[in-house]
């Protein structure tokens, strides 16, 4: 089994570790949050408040599953490309593990949407009034902080040559 397929593998498998990760933290929220007072973990700063959205960020796009679905297919397929196209070393890392989360956050939503029609969050940093929000949305987050430093100053731009339509992928 070659390097490449050995990273596939692992990534897969991490992949449907996190969502089930994310799936179970929301069971629990449904169990023992719903209908139930906060839950402060650190009183005025943090706390477990079941809440159940509609839409995207915010609460944005209420309704829109079909929108959501659309960007999810879009984020897996991106994700997938960039998988394929980098190679299998050691320098290339840290983008398989952010394609992986990216993907694994938006397919954890997704599948909120269309199992009970909204997304259940249940994370509030109350100390800044941050909008309530869930594992999956971590993984997006955190995923997208990270390329963003990585892009600016780590990868140079002969580094994610690999992800160029129409190029080889390096090796």
């Amino acid at each position: 089994m070659n390097q490449k397929t050995k990273l596939i593998i692992g990534l897969i498998i991490g992949f449907f570790g996190a969502i089930g990760l994310d799936q179970w933290t929301k069971l629990l929220a449904v169990k023992h949050l719903m209908n139930q007072s906060a839950h402060n973990i650190w009183t005025g700063v943090f706390e477990l408040l079941y809440s159940e959205n509609r839409g995207a960020a915010f609460g944005m796009l209420q309704g829109k599953q079909f929108f959501f679905l659309l960007v999810a297919l879009v984020v897996l397929s991106a994700a997938l490309f960039a998988v394929v196209r980098m190679p299998a070393n050691k320098k290339y890392m840290p983008l398989h593990l952010i394609a992986m989360f990216l993907s694994a956050g938006a397919v954890g939503n997704m599948i909120d949407r269309f199992t009970r029609g909204y997304v259940v969050d249940f994370l509030y940093f109350k100390l800044i009034n941050f909008p309530i929000f869930n594992v999956a949305d971590c993984y997006v987050t955190i995923s997208m902080f990270f390329f963003i430093l990585l892009f600016f100053f780590y990868y140079k731009e002969e580094d994610l040559s690999c992800l160029s339509i129409g190029k080889k992928e390096a090796r």
